[in-house]
């Protein structure tokens, strides 16, 4: 039998193997443990809403650059309000969105509604008319589609419900005085809030807005439940009838 010595490890005279070459890590991942560190550091109105949409994408798109695609979403919806606020069909436009990064916006979308909510709730909505425009801002501004909702309130100004009467197309919402009153009597309400939005983004009552009020209100006044305000949201702002003494 013929000794054959174990093959000796490839080094020089006394010197260590050499370690193999780490991959580069990829240049992203720094970016997103920066952007994060910034957000921890200085919160969210320290970034544009770009950086804060990214930060929105991380967890759906793990292990890649998002940079670009939470540009893409700005430059077509106009801000991170409004991108959470699209609807699903329009964000899966966008290429790179799938079903995944959908649920997570509309996920921080009902959890901005969900907190505007409960700064409203148990206490008397006319005490606090800066959380209910806060409230009616969050969940209608930036919508895409025009919404007339109503606030049902008892007799300590309370909110019993906060109901969809109707939804519309960009710039219209068919909206029947007679179903406001019956549900208003369903839910024993005393007073009543008007709102909905204006998707072009000014949020000056129209002819049919006026109209359409007064017509509520007409209804409404014989049989004991007060109207308090229509608030109409928009990007620009808000208007309100009673600021403006329309009704």
């Amino acid at each position: 039998m013929v000794f054959r010595p174990p093959p000796r490890p490839d080094v020089s005279d006394g010197e260590p193997p050499r370690a193999e070459p780490k991959e580069a890590e990829p240049h992203y991942l720094g970016h997103r443990d920066r952007l994060r560190a910034r957000f921890a550091q200085a919160g969210a109105d320290a970034l544009p809403d770009y950086e804060l949409l990214e930060l929105a994408l991380f967890r759906a798109i793990p292990r890649r650059d998002v940079q670009p695609l939470a540009k893409a979403l700005i430059r077509r919806f106009g801000s991170f309000a409004e991108v959470i606020s699209a609807e699903p069909a329009r964000l899966a436009e966008i290429e790179g969105i799938g079903a995944g990064v959908i649920a997570d916006l509309k996920l921080i979308e009902a959890a901005g509604h969900r907190l505007a909510r409960g700064a409203i709730a148990d206490r008397p909505l006319l005490s606090s008319w800066s959380a209910v425009l806060g409230y009616c801002r969050a969940i209608m501004a930036f919508a895409p589609r025009e919404q007339f909702r109503i606030l049902f309130l008892d007799r300590r100004n309370h909110l019993i419900a906060d109901e969809v009467q109707g939804r519309g197309t960009v710039d219209h919402t068919p909206v029947y005085p007679r179903e406001v009153a019956r549900r208003a009597l369903e839910l024993s309400a005393t007073a009543i809030l008007l709102a909905h939005n204006h998707p072009s983004g000014d949020p000056t009552p129209s002819a049919a807005d006026i109209r359409m009020t007064r017509e509520i209100i007409g209804v409404l006044d014989p049989l004991g439940i007060v109207v308090h305000d229509h608030i109409i949201l928009g990007r620009e702002g808000h208007a309100s009838f009673k600021g403006l003494k329309l009704i």
